[in-house]
């Protein structure tokens, strides 16, 4: 068996044993990387009644929230508020259910509120797990199962995904100029057969967004495997591994007030052009725990989270992304990088086609290895 053959059989039987997976993870892709743009388009309720001159205090939009919260179960775990005058804010309850469950839905509940900041009105009671772009990512990310069990088989689906985009290429390099002008462009006329226009389909465009779909597999494993993850921070650190160090709130200067407007206020004035304000709200039966706040840019290098003393509101600890180590960093900008975010608009349209022509990928080569190994026998007639 020469070489090509064998890379050959192993680009064959990779790429039928992981297809369907490849297909889900492919299409998925392409469905959830314009989520940021087009949940406010089909979700109304993001948006107020009418704008007004003055908004209520965030702690009472909270106390509306989880006043009108039909399970008593769920505890508070957060808000957003978005920064343009017309968005409602976004209020979010968690219970845990059974962590061992089979399906995602069934490991945990998760409730957002939408309130309008002017009126009060809860605009909708959303049940998360089954909203459709939480859907879509989670049958992206782990099939819909625990992801115990969905992150090995989408991690092993993409590393196999991986290894036949590599031997893809070795059988796609062409042997002589002759050869490579007929793979780099699709020459098809009236005459072209199917079998040609799909086997072209399959190597030009493969070829063509190659980079862009192992870009895409390759910060996709991010989440898939924890040792992948910290093993890529571990080197981009040279080797060192770093632990935060905690922060806790003043036990001595303990009180009932409800310190969420001032730190509310503080992050809005510090940062007045961010795109939103995202504020993680501490249980109440842990007394040293403190407010969570990430304010979120167009730009994730703008980004800054700060914790902040519940009790009094003083700012603890702030970290933007010029903090962070390199291993940090990565993993900061990794779901940008995953989604094309990183380029702005264009990058997210790079990454739908590219993950687009993923999916097409095992499709186009069942039908290649389909064909050849069902080829029409010729009739021969006896004289």
């Amino acid at each position: 068996m020469t070489f090509k053959k064998l890379i050959l059989k192993i680009h064959l039987w990779l790429g039928l044993s992981s297809g369907l997976i490849v297909i889900i993870l492919g299409i998925t892709g392409c469905l959830y990387v314009f989520e940021e743009e087009l949940r406010p388009v089909v979700h109304n309720y993001y948006f107020t009644d009418q704008v007004k001159d003055k908004k209520l205090p965030l702690s009472e939009i909270i106390e509306i929230a989880k006043k009108a919260n039909k399970n008593p179960k769920q505890s508070i775990s957060g808000c957003r508020i978005i920064n343009e005058d017309d968005r409602t804010v976004i209020v979010w309850f968690f219970e845990e259910l059974n962590p061992d469950a089979f399906w995602y839905w069934n490991q945990y509940q998760t409730t957002y509120l939408y309130v309008d900041p002017y009126n009060g009105a809860v605009k909708k009671q959303e049940e998360y797990n089954f909203e459709f772009f939480v859907f879509i990512r989670m049958l992206h990310q782990t099939l819909c199962l625990n992801s115990k069990i969905g992150d090995p088989i989408t991690g092993t689906a993409t590393i196999i995904f991986i290894i036949s985009l590599i031997t893809g290429l070795i059988l796609w390099w062409p042997k002589n100029k002759q050869a490579a002008k007929q793979r780099f462009w699709f020459r098809w006329k009236d005459s072209t057969k199917w079998k040609r226009k799909n086997y072209d389909l399959h190597n030009i465009l493969g070829y063509y967004t190659m980079i862009f779909a192992l870009i895409l597999a390759l910060t996709g494993l991010v989440w898939a495997f924890d040792c992948y993850d910290k093993g890529i921070q571990w080197m981009l650190n040279g080797g060192k591994t770093f632990k935060k160090e905690k922060v806790v709130s003043d036990t001595a200067q303990y009180t009932k007030s409800n310190s969420i407007d001032k730190i509310y206020a503080s992050i809005k004035q510090s940062d007045p052009k961010a795109e939103s304000y995202y504020l993680f709200i501490p249980t109440e039966n842990d007394s040293l725990a403190v407010y969570n706040t990430f304010i979120r840019y167009q730009s994730r290098f703008d980004d800054t989270a700060i914790d902040f003393d519940r009790y009094t509101a003083k700012p603890l600890r702030t970290t933007r992304y010029e903090d962070k180590n390199n291993g940090e960093k990565f993993r900061f900008i990794n779901y940008d990088l995953h989604v094309g975010r990183i380029l702005g608009f264009p990058g997210k349209v790079l990454a739908f086609f590219a993950s687009l022509v993923a999916a097409s990928l095992p499709i186009t080569g069942f039908l290649i290895w389909w064909g050849r190994n069902n080829k029409k026998k010729k009739v021969t007639t006896s004289k």
